[in-house]
């Protein structure tokens, strides 16, 4: 599905489409209409008209599902988010399950996403002469998900809770018979994300259908809790009203509350950390480059890159290249809290997030930081007071602050000091959890 074409004569030909194969009607209207057939859909019924019709019985303790599309367990900000959010409530005494596509029978599975492309390809062929492989991959595991949470028992949860605008649809589709809460927390900008950094065509068919689907689950949604204020306009324009949102930061449990008070072990080294996934969007390119013009300041500073990825090999010739030599890679670690005890700055050179869980760490080691001023950074870093900030990409910036922070003990300490105070205020698990259950609450 390349380009626009008119292919009303195959719309024609199926203007009925088997619930089993395309379980989503909206998202067949959104391609009709792109490629100007005469939709042969009727808009279903929204569910938050029958979540608010639905009679639910608040109770004392209530069971909860969360769901993801993603691996779950699994090393990531998301999947860090839903164990913390599973033992903050269970620790409230709420039961909770997560149900992930790793949970599911590995085998049945595989069958299923196998029958869901080919017959799906056949479908596209047929309506529209054309298919896109990125809706067929979706497809395939939209639909299986769906087909094996459909055979479990979903009446005897009190919410349901949905961590992606994926499971957001299933759940939705699902609970035009079960009429409880549904709740959405996106994790990510979705697809204006994709269109910002051109992994999506804009106005194509591939746009239609993953917008199509952003908006479908804000529609399905009774309350949609965001991450940052950044969300916010965002998901306006995808339909979303103000008082359908409420913000709740993430929170985190941080081993070493006393972490200031350890002494570090290199006292005669300046020690910069970067832990994150070596991923494109996390900047560690930028990084470096800031580092090489900063070369003869770096005598007595060490460097720890920590996490591992894709990336990884690109970045170390980087490395090699820029003859940065202080530059170590860590890989994936356990323990961060011993790693940021030792450390001077934190840096994360990010060009695209939410809420950085590495941040959050850092803000609790009473680290100083230098970072991006994308996503919800803003609301946690404040420039000069609680970290500093730099544009996005910006090598010059990124380089000159790093310098100052290098040089000026004083501006390290006090925005350190500053940032463990934010954190302590608002970024609690215990914090978090209690906003989370009271907007449960108020839906039952």
């Amino acid at each position: 599905m390349t380009d626009k074409k008119n292919h009303s004569n195959q719309g024609e030909r199926m203007s009925e489409v088997s619930s089993k194969l395309i379980p989503y009607p909206y998202l067949i209207s959104a391609m009709d209409q792109y490629y100007g057939i005469t939709p042969s859909y009727k808009k279903q019924s929204g569910t938050k008209k029958a979540q608010a019709q639905a009679q639910a019985k608040p109770s004392k303790k209530m069971r909860i599902l969360l769901t993801t599309f993603w691996k779950y367990p699994a090393v990531g900000g998301l999947q860090n988010y839903l164990t913390m959010l599973k033992s903050g409530l269970e620790e409230l005494g709420h039961r909770v399950d997560i149900i992930a596509p790793t949970q599911f029978e590995r085998d049945k599975l595989t069958g299923l996403r196998k029958e869901i492309k080919k017959d799906n390809k056949q479908f596209y062929r047929d309506r529209y002469g054309c298919y896109s492989e990125k809706i067929l991959d979706n497809d395939r595991h939209l639909y299986s998900y769906e087909m094996m949470l459909r055979d479990m028992n979903l009446e005897r949860y009190d919410i349901f809770h949905a961590q992606d605008r994926f499971t957001a649809n299933i759940l939705g589709a699902l609970n035009e018979r079960y009429k409880k809460p549904l709740l959405f927390t996106p994790h990510g900008f979705m697809t204006h994300s994709k269109l910002k950094f051109n992994l999506i065509e804009k106005d194509s068919i591939e746009a239609t259908y993953f917008l199509s689907l952003d908006r479908k689950a804000i529609e399905s949604s009774s309350q949609v809790i965001i991450l940052c204020e950044a969300f916010r306009p965002i998901l306006k324009s995808l339909g979303a009203e103000d008082s359908q949102m409420t913000t709740v930061y993430t929170g985190i449990n941080f081993r070493a509350d006393n972490i200031e008070q350890k002494a570090k072990m290199l006292e005669d080294k300046t020690i910069i950390t970067c832990i994150s996934r070596l991923r494109p969007r996390k900047g560690h390119k930028y990084l470096f480059e800031a580092l090489a013009l900063l070369k003869n300041q770096l005598k007595n500073v060490d460097v720890w890159i920590v996490g591992d990825g894709v990336m990884r090999e690109e970045l170390e010739n980087q490395v090699r290249a820029l003859q940065l030599d202080n530059v170590f890679f860590l890989g994936s670690r356990t323990d961060v809290p011993e790693l940021l005890s030792q450390s001077d700055i934190v840096v994360l050179p990010t060009t695209s997030d939410t809420l950085p869980i590495s941040i959050i760490e850092a803000m609790f080691a009473q680290r100083a930081i230098i970072t991006t001023n994308c996503g919800g950074i803003p609301e946690l870093i404040q420039d000069y007071h609680s970290g500093l900030l730099t544009e996005p990409g910006n090598v010059q910036q990124l380089a000159e602050k790093l310098s100052l922070l290098l040089h000026d003990s004083t501006l390290r300490e006090t925005v350190a000091q500053n940032a463990r105070k934010v954190a302590k205020k608002h970024l609690t698990v215990t914090n978090m959890v209690k906003k989370i259950e009271e907007v449960y609450r108020s839906l039952l």
